[in-house]
């Protein structure tokens, strides 16, 4: 086996630029960019590394590392998980400011790498700067705090270490049960030392996210609770968007004649003029979709976690009788709340589901009340965000001034400080998926 001498910043840096993805049948890189903030701890080696590869790897320098990182979190969500970006700083508050940024990505199963910089291996140079001197544990640094809020931690000692971490980091990040952010913590001094790698090791690989299908059994136990239902609604949340189920879910609503929610992670899975879209649920939601979370025996949701903000603390659901069915790629996920579990791809397992339900599909009367209830709504939002002559507009007036002179394509980012559900549910009520341009 033929070696490269490297060193570990310079391998590191190769075998990221050699990884590829599918999508579309397109090859891609799987790492696009990264944004760093260079000093103490990942400029001289890392840093070096990142500039003599900008062509293959491009990097832009931060002003914050927080908000460089909170930026790439963006860019993977807009990609569906499918593109990862880097995030690299230097040992001290550099990568403390990142590690909120981590707990972000960590919460919405969202991947990131990130690479801070750290303290020396072998100890020589201690204290270094910004250096923590745990008195009764020497080899903790900042970058431990990472641990709690990441899916996978490393930190190398080693030159060659990288050979084994790089890989199971990219496994972690492209997986649809773990997905969420990785940390590499990067000795400063081991990014200097030289090792010969294995060439095999710069091969490039090309990945595909997997999709899991489910057991049978599982399929079997959620056909049986939905058709004893009566009155049932889907929860729709940002799991239909990484799997590219939007059709999937378009036709097993039609089908099975259930109306749609949506959670603030599944926002645009489906198109607010389909027959069986009921807007957003919970307490970022509609009136519409909340009045009908209280009547409803059993909610079907696809691809959500189930926070508090989706279920009203599940306060939103007062049927004595109500079920749930849980269709997630993580078995952490779809287990929750005594749900009746489908462990499987969205794409997958709405596809599987609804060829198990055969012909079966609710009650027409419960729909016309789901689409009763969103005109309703929709006239109130309509009539609260409308033009008016008051001296002070309400945050309602603003956003629906911006959204009648919006195209499609526009992307509006709102904020306020006051309550958020101020502004969310008029804007999101009315807004489809942006693909173009923004504003």
């Amino acid at each position: 086996m033929k070696n490269i001498q490297l060193t570990c910043a310079h391998a590191l840096v190769k075998f990221l630029t050699k990884q590829k993805i599918l999508i579309d049948g397109k090859k891609e890189p799987l790492f696009p960019g990264a944004f760093g903030i260079f000093g103490h701890g990942n400029v001289a080696c890392l840093g070096q590394a990142l500039q003599e590869n900008q062509k293959e790897l491009p990097t832009w320098r931060g002003h914050h590392e927080q908000n460089m990182a909170l930026t790439g979190i963006a860019y993977s969500r807009a990609k569906r998980r499918k593109q990862i970006f880097i995030a690299t700083s230097s040992v001290g508050p550099g990568s403390t400011n990142m590690i909120t940024a981590a707990a972000v990505a960590m919460s919405n199963r969202l991947p990131i790498l990130f690479l801070p910089g750290d303290t020396f291996a072998n100890r020589m140079p201690d204290p270094v700067l910004q250096q923590v001197e745990h008195f009764n544990n020497p080899g903790i640094t900042q970058n431990d705090g990472f641990k709690p809020v990441v899916r996978y931690f490393d930190r190398i000692t080693r030159p060659e270490q990288i050979i084994s971490t790089l890989p199971q980091a990219i496994e972690v990040m492209l997986d649809p049960a773990d997905c969420g952010p990785a940390c590499i913590s990067l000795s400063q001094d081991v990014q200097g030392e030289v090792f010969d790698y294995p060439e095999d090791f710069f091969k490039e690989r090309v990945h595909s996210i997997r999709r899991p299908r489910p057991d049978d059994y599982q399929i079997k136990k959620a056909v049986e609770v939905i058709k004893s239902s009566k009155n049932p609604i889907i929860i729709s949340g940002g799991g239909v968007f990484y799997s590219d189920a939007m059709d999937e879910l378009s036709d097993f609503a039609k089908k099975h004649n259930i109306p749609v929610t949506q959670t603030v992670m599944g926002y645009s899975t489906m198109k607010r003029d389909h027959s069986h879209f009921l807007g957003p649920i919970g307490g970022l939601g509609g009136k519409a979709a909340n009045n009908m979370a209280k009547k409803t025996d059993l909610a079907i949701a696809v691809g959500t976690k189930l926070a508090d903000f989706t279920t009203g603390s599940w306060a939103n659901f007062e049927n004595p009788n109500f079920k749930l069915v849980s269709i997630n790629a993580a078995r952490f996920d779809a287990n929750k709340h005594m749900a009746q579990a489908v462990v499987g791809d969205a794409k997958v397992s709405l596809s599987e589901l609804s060829l198990a339900l055969g012909s079966w599909k609710a009650e027409d009367s419960w729909n016309k009340k789901a689409q009763s209830e969103l005109n309703s709504w929709n006239e109130y939002v309509d009539k609260e965000s409308g033009p008016t002559n008051q001296k002070l507009p309400s945050y309602a007036h603003a956003v629906g001034a911006i959204y009648r002179n919006s195209d499609p394509s526009d992307i509006a980012v709102t904020a306020a400080g006051g309550l958020v559900g101020e502004v969310v549910p008029v804007s999101y009520t009315h807004l489809t998926l942006p693909t173009n341009r923004e504003v």
